[in-house]
């Protein structure tokens, strides 16, 4: 076999792999997505799909959705698709937003191994998909997060679009065309932070423009420029319709959403204070090493290793004389989509809290950089023969078996996962934010009704069980059912559900009857309070 047919079947092999990788995370998600509960926003969101909804249905004269809370500065695509799916299908609402969050993640892993097929052919996307489908935090957050994990795969979907647009140019064809509307439309649609990309688009244009003003002469560059401005005029079209649907507050006026961007651009909270190294810090004044320290801490090993690999691979294909200019700009792109992001916050130095959460869309480009240098790698070590390649494999096997183990050992919090490296949610519980979204409530109110029903626990009479909690109250009224009733006053109350993180006190004189753990982790807690004093249960006011 010559070497060239010994990369068309390693191409092969890849991509039946990726399809099998895909089809792998859709079985995992119709088994599991009701595993997972409700966090801090889920109700609101809720509320927030289905006034969009009867924004539509009403032909517009029901604008409540216009005034409600804050939401209107958001897209609400995912609510508005979560909500329609709950009503035309016989799944709960509240299922069927896990449902429709995991299956748009899986888009955007499908998406990601494309454009790392793309950049650097099939092995290299399938690489890509691999490092982030085995990534803790993208696979918890594409279940649970209403907001963040949707909007990382429409960046990457645009991410996708302008890599496509930038391989034809100056002549995009009407597919790429229509996919660049399609990514502009869903970003912007999503949040107004989509924006971040436009600079990183302007520099690998100017690089192509560069790059030809060269070769080609100042005139003949501007030309070619003027045309590929042209061409994508209908894409810009078809992203703004696009956005309208899924944002309709975006354009009620055509200065919304510079609104929308002054708005977030200020932090619109009265500040909290989070666990953050160990201290407790206010949002407004985390440190600004605050963002590269927990994706060290956060993302996989193999992840780290080989993105930042990719990273500077790229950079030094990107300064090679021989590089087509296209293929550098688009390299230089994704490394930009990567780390530009990062860095501005650094500089800028905005709120910061939730972990992670709000930079998620970072770690697709991030694990394509990874599938580009394993990739290259590979192909280093291949000429070197069987033993070599093989034990290459092994290391990526066992690189990515670690994080596989976390997913598995922390299911369903597994967002919640720190690296091995760092020590783990062990080390984290006592230094860092874990389960923010307040997840753990689910498990705890399944296992307290389960536990006053085999228990034959006397029911109070003339009224329901009372529930003292220390998190989230929708989520906790949700997963305890209409037998009971929460509250956050110190009044009679027969229990305490409580989250196990750093607000909620830990030392309770009270009988537990239940308790969720993981890698013994306390996540939630509740204590049996009949005939006894209702504590506080907050040591510092939560989270909002």
């Amino acid at each position: 076999m010559t070497s060239s047919e010994k990369s068309d079947a390693i191409g092969i092999w890849a991509d039946r792999v990726a399809f099998a990788v895909l089809s792998v995370e859709l079985i995992i998600i119709v088994l599991t997505f009701r595993d997972y509960g409700l966090g801090w926003d889920d109700y609101t969101h809720s509320q927030y799909g289905d006034l969009l909804l009867s924004l539509y249905g009403s032909g517009f004269s029901d604008q409540r959705v216009f005034k409600f809370v804050n939401l209107y500065f958001y897209g609400g695509g995912f609510d508005m698709a979560a909500a329609l799916f709950a009503k035309l299908s016989s799944i709960e609402l509240f299922e069927a937003r896990r449902l429709v969050g995991a299956v748009i993640g899986v888009v955007g892993l499908a998406t990601t191994w494309r454009l790392g097929r793309r950049l650097g052919g099939p092995l290299a996307g399938l690489l890509a998909l691999l490092l982030l489908a085995t990534c803790p935090l993208f696979d918890g957050h594409m279940y649970i997060n209403a907001k963040d994990a949707p909007f990382a795969t429409a960046m990457v979907i645009l991410l996708y679009a302008v890599v496509r647009v930038l391989q034809e140019y100056p002549e995009p064809s009407r597919l790429s065309t229509a996919i660049f509307g399609l990514g502009l439309g869903l970003a912007f649609g999503s949040r107004i932070l989509a924006a971040v990309l436009a600079p990183c688009a302007v520099a690998a244009i100017c690089l192509i423009v560069v790059q030809e003003t060269r070769t080609r002469g100042k005139k003949d560059a501007l030309t070619r420029l003027l045309q590929f401005g042209w061409q994508l005029v209908p894409a810009l079209l078809v992203g703004y319709l696009i956005m309208g649907l899924l944002w309709p507050w975006s354009i009620l006026t055509p200065l919304n959403p510079i609104l929308a961007s002054e708005y977030f651009a200020n932090f619109f909270e009265k500040p909290w204070r989070e666990l953050y190294e160990g201290r407790l810090i206010s949002v407004p004044d985390m440190p600004a090493s605050y963002l590269p320290h927990l994706f060290s801490l956060k993302l996989p090993e193999i992840m780290l290793g080989l993105g930042f690999a990719g990273a500077v691979g790229a950079a030094a294909v990107f300064w090679e004389k021989a590089t087509p200019p296209r293929h550098g700009a688009q390299l230089f792109l994704v490394m930009l989509a990567a780390f530009f992001p990062v860095a501005l916050a650094i500089v800028a130095r905005p709120a910061l809290y939730n972990g992670l959460r709000h930079f998620i869309f970072v770690v697709p480009p991030f694990a394509i950089l990874g599938g580009l240098a394993g990739a290259a790698l590979f192909n280093a070590i291949r000429p070197h023969g069987h033993l070599a390649t093989s034990t290459l494999v092994l290391i990526f096997i066992v690189g990515i078996a670690l994080p596989i183990s976390d997913i598995v050992r922390l299911h369903p919090f597994q967002y919640t996962a720190f690296n091995w490296i760092s020590g783990g949610v062990r080390m984290a519980h006592r230094n860092y934010m874990l389960d923010y979204w307040g997840l753990a409530f689910k498990q705890t109110g399944e296992s307290l009704r389960k536990v006053v029903e085999e228990k034959h626990f006397r029911h109070p009479a003339g009224r329901r069980w009372v529930v003292e909690i220390c998190g989230p109250q929708p989520p906790a009224d949700i997963a305890l059912g209409r037998q009971f009733e929460t509250t956050w006053d110190r009044k009679t109350a027969d229990f305490a559900m409580m989250l196990g993180t750093y607000y909620c006190r830990d030392d309770i004189k009270a009988p537990i009857l239940v308790e969720v753990r993981r890698e013994g982790v306390l996540y939630g807690r509740v204590y049996d309070l009949r005939g006894q004093a209702v504590p506080n249960l907050l040591t510092v006011p939560p989270p909002q």
